[in-house]
């Protein structure tokens, strides 16, 4: 039976993107479960990038691999895709109106609804906001935004062995907002979303407080975490299994996947950099291609 095709994009090439995409792609534990194939830039233009300098040229040359590899992963010609990092400031040098991939990928695959989850083996966490300033989540904290982040999850969590998905969804506020002394996006906005998913058979715990969720998650009474924002699912992942972790994103029509780091620009170009996570991503996507399913609920 063929290995599945997993195309890798070196993400931007004045990171440790084109290092650690290189290195996984031989690395026996990802070539023995899928058949890694990369997208970067031209040899010649490859060696004009200066290693740690975040320019228009690197962040278009990141975003048209990207834009490549969704294209033949849309017409079957790719398995899954798997991402290394690209730099938010060059893509913004680049004129790109995206934040970075979930978004482009939205776009590119037309998919409606989508949702960043990020996958270890103790821990998964779902984002419900993801790459704006804290000051602005609770304006974006709207229902149907966690509604619909709470349905993915369920609706994606199978993929990964868990047959009936159990969701917790952490508060926003020190002590999931204690009735509204702390807070009031937990009266308004997460309890009323939670009692309307467990109306329609998800089942999800919350809002709890965002200081013990993790914990019990970890202890195994959660398959996931829905986060409010970046940094309060992302503090727990990484504390847990940074450079093991990998990127997930929900709600695609095709399987994507990415590690669990950035760009990197202060090691880039010195060999050092760890492929870890990028060799997780890849075997990762190998296992989701294989047990592809639709990712809408």
């Amino acid at each position: 039976m063929a290995l599945p095709r997993i195309g890798l994009t070196v993400g931007d090439p004045a990171g440790i993107g084109p290092e650690i995409a290189e290195r996984a792609a031989r690395d026996p534990r990802v070539t023995d479960v899928c058949e890694p194939l990369l997208y970067r830039p031209a040899p010649a233009g490859a060696a004009a990038f200066e290693p740690g300098v975040a320019t228009a040229d690197g962040g278009r040359a990141a975003f048209d691999a990207v834009c490549r590899a969704t294209a033949d992963a849309l017409a079957g010609r790719l398995d899954a895709v798997a991402t290394a990092p690209i730099n938010k400031t060059a893509w913004r040098l680049a004129g790109l109106p995206w934040r970075g991939h979930t978004d482009l990928l939205a776009h590119l695959t037309r998919a409606s609804d989508v949702a960043m989850m990020f996958h270890t083996d103790r821990l998964r966490v779902v984002l419900a906001t993801v790459h704006i300033p804290l000051g602005e989540v609770p304006a974006q904290l709207t229902r149907h935004r966690v509604e619909r982040t709470v349905e993915l999850a369920a609706a994606g969590l199978p993929r990964f062995g868990c047959r009936t998905a159990r969701l917790a969804l952490a508060g926003v506020n020190p002590h999931a907002g204690e009735d509204g002394l702390m807070g009031h996006e937990e009266t308004r906005v997460l309890r009323p979303a939670v009692e309307a998913l467990r109306a329609r058979g998800i089942a999800v715990e919350g809002p709890l407080p965002g200081d013990t969720v993790f914990v019990r998650a970890l202890g195994g009474e959660f398959d996931a975490v829905v986060a409010c924002y970046h940094d309060q699912g992302l503090i727990p992942v990484k504390l847990v299994a940074f450079g093991r972790a990998v990127n997930v994103t929900l709600g695609l029509p095709i399987v994507r996947t990415s590690v669990d780091h950035g760009t990197a620009y202060d090691i880039a170009g010195k060999g050092v950099a760890d492929p870890s996570s990028m060799v997780e991503a890849l075997r990762l996507a190998a296992q989701l291609a294989v047990r592809r399913e639709p990712a809408q609920p």
